[in-house]
């Protein structure tokens, strides 16, 4: 783990307890309160990149999509973010579309 990063204790929907390494991006830091976060926090990033991307396929009608893209998990003021991180191909949403028979 990086010096700089932290694990940070998340909940999730099922009250299930995990911890993610967490990159600080400055200001005040709450990380070691051992307070958990929700991964809801994380799932609403997710779901709302995914509405946004479904949109746009719907209107280009491809015969074929896949996305990828990653996401790093931070802390902000206490607060948890996602950040878009770089994947395969130097992209941070690679986005693969096919059309034909």
């Amino acid at each position: 783990m990086n010096q700089k990063n932290k694990m940070v204790k998340m909940i999730l929907d099922n009250g299930a307890v995990i911890h993610i390494e967490a990159t600080p991006l400055g200001g005040e830091q709450l990380i070691g309160s051992g307070l958990p976060h929700s991964f809801k926090e994380i799932t609403d990033v997710i779901e709302g990149l995914s509405d946004s991307l479904v949109t746009t396929l719907r209107k280009v009608k491809p015969h074929k999509a896949s996305v990828e893209f990653g996401l790093e998990i931070a802390i902000e003021s206490g607060s948890l973010t996602s950040l878009l991180v770089k994947g395969s191909g130097d992209a941070n949403i690679k986005i693969t579309l096919e059309w034909g028979e």
